[in-house]
């Protein structure tokens, strides 16, 4: 009887909890939550603003990111590419990685997947602190002072595609100090979340 109790206190908590994926699509606001996350990369103090248009590895911009496969992200650093699930619209890195979360940065890739081509779009990127987003290797939106996370302030490149078939999003966050968040998610033409699309985190 005990067994059967605590199991079926086990199965409420695990209903309760909140849903740590999207299966495999971007929330009702279009907002990604399934992401490849490679972090923390220390920096020194106050160098955010500079360290947000370096390279730290050159393939930055269109990273090889596989779950659970090292990227060497310095001379002297190699991280994981870790599988993770967003449970709010932005990516919580502090709680991620709450042991080094102040003078870091941390990259995060989706493989978005689209049926037809998509033309018009608008990306829209928030982060705390500076922030960068790439999309099919390319620099589209970038934050270079510090801020918090809100879904008022994003930052938006505009007349974006998305190809048919696979794209590869790359959010970069550096955070300086407290909390430490990224977020990224695509508009259509009349300013609606884009849905209808496959999140991927394997090519």
């Amino acid at each position: 009887m005990k067994s059967s109790f605590a199991l079926r206190l086990a199965l409420l908590a695990a209903t309760a909890l909140p849903a740590l994926a999207q299966n495999g699509k971007p929330d009702p606001e279009g907002f990604l939550r399934d992401w490849l996350v490679l972090a923390p990369l220390p920096i020194e103090a106050d160098t955010a603003a500079n360290e947000i248009d370096i390279l730290q590895f050159p393939t930055e911009a269109q990273p090889d990111a596989r779950a659970d496969a090292t990227q060497k992200v310095s001379p002297t650093r190699t991280l994981t590419w870790t599988k993770t699930a967003a449970t709010e619209f932005h990516l919580d890195f502090a709680k991620l990685y709450p042991r080094q979360s102040e003078n870091v940065i941390a990259w995060a890739v989706a493989y978005v997947v689209s049926a037809e081509e998509k033309t018009g779009l608008t990306l829209l990127m928030n982060s705390n602190d500076q922030g960068k987003a790439y999309l099919n290797g390319k620099e589209l939106v970038k934050f270079t002072d510090t801020r918090v996370l809100d879904k008022n302030t994003e930052d938006s490149a505009a007349n974006v595609t998305l190809k048919k078939g696979v794209n590869i999003v790359v959010l970069k966050v550096i955070n300086q100090e407290n909390n430490w968040q990224g977020s990224l998610r695509f508009l259509d033409a009349a300013g609606k979340p884009v849905t209808a699309l496959e999140v991927r985190t394997a090519p």
